[in-house]
């Protein structure tokens, strides 16, 4: 039937029509903030099916660059290129990039009043899906169904909208999900919550991207990028990387001025 969206099961081939291997890039952006460099240069790389952990202390460029890889218009004066899937997408807008299956979690959800739990999550009954299906998605966050009436506005704490909020990611399941600060507003107990969430993304084959700080949550990641400066200071093996993260950031006196051996790296 025209205007239903049927998503909820849809997962992506590992391999684009192409031939090759689906996945987001940035190559050497940059974005400037007041003379200081807010990202520098910097190059990553997220493929299909997987989860990366961008970590780094408060401050280091780790929202900017979720805001450049969703295309908000305040991050667009930035240089260098966004790649999803071979494709330069540096001039898409956010609805664009979001019709390109790209989707971002915010660090503060969003109210919406008068907006139930039920018509957020169905997009406003675009997504055709059951009480059951809901239930079980709900479930995953740890909310009831319970939740379906309630409205998304004050009524509801912070922790109780990110969770709404990860339901609706699972249920319109991006090809790219970027998760700013997932555990902001949830306690410490809800760890093992934001895996199953991961678990699902990651079996529905999104690249998924956590902007974190906490090593608990850039543990759960399949790779990990260490961010200081608005630079990939090192990548690799999250348990790697958070011990260096530990070993050099955490009681850093010197943040966005990043270290290497002999002393602090030069621009």
């Amino acid at each position: 039937m025209p205007g239903n969206v049927d998503v909820i099961n849809r997962t992506y081939d590992s391999v684009d029509v192409n031939g090759g291997l689906f996945m987001l890039e940035v190559k050497e952006i940059k974005l400037v903030r007041e003379e200081r460099k807010i990202l520098n240069s910097l190059t990553a790389s997220f493929e299909k099916g997987r989860v990366y952990a961008i970590l780094g202390n408060n401050g280091v460029g780790k929202s900017t660059l979720s805001y450049v890889l969703m295309g908000l218009e305040s991050h667009k004066d930035y240089e260098g290129n966004v790649y999803l899937d071979g494709e330069e997408i540096d001039l898409l807008s956010v609805p664009e990039r979001a019709k390109k299956g790209i989707s971002l979690g915010w660090q503060e959800p969003v109210r919406f009043e008068g907006l139930t739990v039920r018509e957020y999550l169905t997009l406003g009954g675009k997504l055709k899906l059951s009480v059951e299906e809901l239930d079980e998605t709900l479930s995953t966050v740890g909310l009831n169904r319970d939740y379906l009436d309630r409205l998304v506005d004050e009524s509801l704490s912070g922790g109780e909208r990110k969770r709404v909020e990860l339901a609706s990611i699972i249920l319109v399941n991006p090809r790219v999900t970027i998760l700013d600060e997932p555990d902001s507003g949830i306690d410490i107990m809800s760890m093992e919550m934001i895996e199953h969430v991961l678990e699902r993304l990651r079996d529905k084959g999104s690249i998924v991207i956590i902007i974190t700080h906490r090593e608990e949550i850039a543990r759960m990641a399949d790779e990990a990028y260490l961010l200081c400066g608005g630079r990939i200071l090192a990548s690799g093996e999250p348990e790697e990387i958070v011990s260096f993260y530990r070993k050099l950031c955490d009681s850093c006196q010197h943040i966005n001025e990043p270290v290497k051996e002999g002393g602090l790296a030069n621009d």
